[in-house]
């Protein structure tokens, strides 16, 4: 990647509090207009990289530059370049819709000149125009959400980072603030963002899966799935579920068994040589049957599959 192209680089990336790792010896690199996604359960480790890269926390080891900016040297510089969305929005809710942005425009230092243009962008960018008198703290969880995003990127950074933006959303307003985060990636903004929603995840171009401080994988969602699972997937529509679970966890050829929903996904070497047999040993276990077939893996299933697999056991979910 060319250097002007790329847009975070990290390396080896250390934070500890006291005898816990918090972050782990995590590397990578961003480019310009790419939305990438850190993917992981709360307590990973996601936040606290973030929080990291916006100049908030100063590594313990390792290295992180940011727009350009070493984070632990720079700190101050690196968050004039930034935008910052944190999971509780940033917002002051005794202040009207109006006043929250003129002052983040003031804490973003927007020229004088340009602050009635640059607000009147973001009222429009998040449909909020007509709303401007509104308290902030009367408003919809959706339209709070596109305001703190609108305040964050007042001042154009090249760069945002939004930490669990969407964690307490609606659908809907879920799918319209990612709408918004592409618009911005594709006028070459690059979107850095966490979340722990795996069907929100397949929105970015690239992730990072994080678990326990340590990054497990990193590619596309379809490298991912493609690449991170070690064998292929049979869904199970059975009952009762917990039986067939514990039954399959100790049956040979499967190397992982998982509960979604309502119907079982079980990892198996083979799928087309599996199928019959597994179908069979269960229903000699009084497990009935109502429907297996081979499918394709989703993000959530790659997930489980590595984690269980750094656990050195089979795990349900």
């Amino acid at each position: 990647m060319n250097t002007e192209d790329r847009s975070v680089l990290i390396e080896s990336l250390v934070k500890r509090f006291g005898d816990f790792t918090a972050v782990d010896h995590i590397s990578l690199e961003t480019r310009r207009g790419e939305i990438f996604g850190f993917l992981g359960p709360n307590g990973a480790g996601k936040s606290t990289c973030i929080r990291m890269l916006c100049g908030l926390l100063r590594p313990t080891s390792g290295r992180a530059i940011v727009a350009g900016f070493d984070v632990a040297r720079e700190p101050e510089s690196v968050r004039q370049h930034i935008g910052y969305m944190s999971q509780k929005f940033s917002l002051y809710n005794d202040l009207k819709v109006i006043e929250n942005l003129h002052l983040f425009a003031g804490l973003y230092n927007v020229p004088r000149d340009l602050v009635g243009e640059r607000i009147a962008w973001a009222l429009e960018m998040a449909d909020l125009k007509g709303k401007e008198a509104m308290m902030t703290g009367t408003l919809p969880s959706g339209w709070k959400q596109r305001l703190a995003l609108g305040c964050a990127v007042l001042h154009r950074p090249p760069i945002i980072f939004l930490d669990e933006p969407t964690s307490g959303v609606d659908p809907i307003s879920r799918r319209q603030f990612w709408d918004l985060i592409h618009q911005m990636a594709a006028e070459g903004v690059t979107v850095f963002v966490t979340t722990h929603y795996m069907e929100e995840a397949e929105y970015c171009n690239r992730l990072a899966m994080i678990y326990r401080g340590k990054m497990v994988a990193l590619g596309t969602p379809t490298e991912l799935k493609q690449k991170s699972m070690k064998g292929e997937l049979l869904l199970i529509e059975c009952e009762p579920l917990g039986v067939a679970v514990e039954t399959l966890q100790g049956a040979p050829e499967v190397l992982d068994a998982a509960v979604f929903g309502n119907a079982l996904h079980v990892l198996v070497p083979n799928a087309g040589k599996e199928t019959a047999r597994l179908q069979a040993y269960l229903v000699a276990r009084e497990v009935q049957v109502s429907k297996i077939e081979p499918i394709r893996p989703s993000l959530e299933d790659v997930f489980v599959a590595l984690t269980s697999e750094r656990e050195g056991r089979k795990e349900p979910v």
